[in-house]
């Protein structure tokens, strides 16, 4: 039975509070099992406002209705309004999660800093920004967090080598490349390990293989401009042929007002067969296979700005055991 992992990206306090549980009931209706990656610092989703530089931002902006979806106030947080501190005021939201039986994990400490800095900034910046997000799920959790989902899909050399120090042995940090209708460029693309500084590390990562919900919202693709009527069929159309996949989605979004569309998800993969499962069963089933061993790579995506971290293609001889 081919695996479809469910990553969840909570982003925002908003996100954490309304979309989480809401995200956790849906779930559970599906016997569903999934990941959810936690921001556990301060919410400067604010801050945002000065991606309008970016190539791209307002046309993303425009497709997938930022407003409606994160809401007015969690815009205005670390601008007009304070940043709140999403670890300190929703524990119990995560706790919950944990009680209800879903892997938790670390997304990041301060999600909006993360994505825009972490790519240019140095080593000890990096390593406390990471140790913050430890320290934090531990105090939360009791326990440390055993794997990692990075914000925007944003890392650095120091940060993919403080994972080994951490002893987390799987995270999803990157993308597989997409074509224009969001298939795999790359059908070999799937967990893979990383050449950082000439090692070879040993946490295995596991790339996002299909695209996100806004990336798809508002575009035309084959002529057919996507809506929330019909994007379901057209995602479900990317895992007709069985395969295992990993699906990103956000609190922010399929928590909310996107819900229904990923309930039409749930119903569809269940239909075409697939085990909807959490990282950690990703995780368990490749971890004794050989796998390629690739460079860090960046790359741009089909309806998401900026440049993130990509999967490369496999060389013959790659792969590590």
């Amino acid at each position: 039975m081919p695996l479809l992992t469910l990553k969840i990206d909570a982003d925002t306090y908003r996100g954490t509070r309304e979309g989480v549980p809401n995200l956790v009931r849906l779930l559970t209706k599906y016997q569903a099992r999934a990941t959810f990656l936690f921001s556990l610092g301060h919410d400067h989703t604010g801050w945002a406002l000065k991606q309008v530089f970016r190539p791209g931002f307002f046309q993303k902006v425009s497709r997938t209705s930022v407003v409606e979806h994160y809401g007015l106030k969690t815009l205005m947080y670390g601008v007009l309004l304070p940043a709140p501190d999403i670890g300190k005021t929703c524990a119990k939201y995560m706790q919950a999660v944990r009680d209800a039986g879903f892997e938790c994990g670390i997304h990041t400490w301060d999600h909006r800093v993360w994505q825009d800095h972490v790519r240019q900034r140095d080593g000890s910046w990096t390593s406390l920004q990471m140790q913050r997000s430890f320290d934090r799920f531990t105090e939360i959790f009791g326990t440390p967090s055993k794997t990692h989902g990075a914000a925007g899909w944003q890392m650095n050399p120091t940060a993919f080598e403080q994972l080994e120090k951490f002893g987390m042995a799987y995270s999803s940090d990157g993308r597989a490349m997409l074509t224009e209708r969001g298939t795999l460029a790359d059908p070999a693309a799937g967990p893979h390990r990383l050449q950082i500084n000439g090692n070879t590390l040993n946490c295995i990562q596991l790339p996002t293989t299909l695209p996100t919900l806004d990336e798809l919202l508002g575009r035309s693709i084959d002529g057919i401009e996507l809506n929330p009527s019909n994007i379901a069929a057209h995602i479900l159309k990317l895992t007709e042929t069985p395969r295992d996949h990993v699906f990103t989605l956000h609190a922010e979004l399929e928590g909310q007002k996107l819900a229904p569309i990923f309930e039409k998800l749930l119903q569809g993969w269940r239909a075409q067969g697939y085990d909807l499962v959490a990282m950690e069963d990703l995780y368990q089933q490749v971890k004794d296979q050989p796998l390629p061993s690739l460079p860090l790579l960046w790359a741009e995506l089909p309806g998401r700005s900026g440049e993130m971290i990509m999967q490369a293609p496999a060389e013959p001889g790659s792969r590590s055991t």
